[in-house]
């Protein structure tokens, strides 16, 4: 009885999220041969203030990022 819990970044779309679910479904019937109805998946989304990795949240890269690219656009205008 495979039970498969995924962690992910919010954000992606519902057709994403569908197919990763069929994947990982389908991953699991066919190398570990578990019955369809023994298969449960997990999709957890996580805000993107509430996941670090170096002490830096998505929020914070995201917000660096975008602070970087408007900077550089402005420089350009210059």
């Amino acid at each position: 009885m495979p039970l498969i819990d995924v962690s992910l970044a919010r954000g992606r779309s519902p057709e994403q999220l569908r197919a990763l679910i069929d994947a990982l479904h389908n991953a699991a019937e066919t190398t570990v041969d578990a019955a369809p109805e023994n298969i449960t998946v997990i999709i957890r989304e996580v805000d993107h203030e509430h996941w670090a990795r170096n002490n830096v949240t998505i929020a914070e890269r995201n917000g660096a990022a975008s602070a970087s690219t408007a900077a550089s656009a402005n420089a350009g205008q210059e």
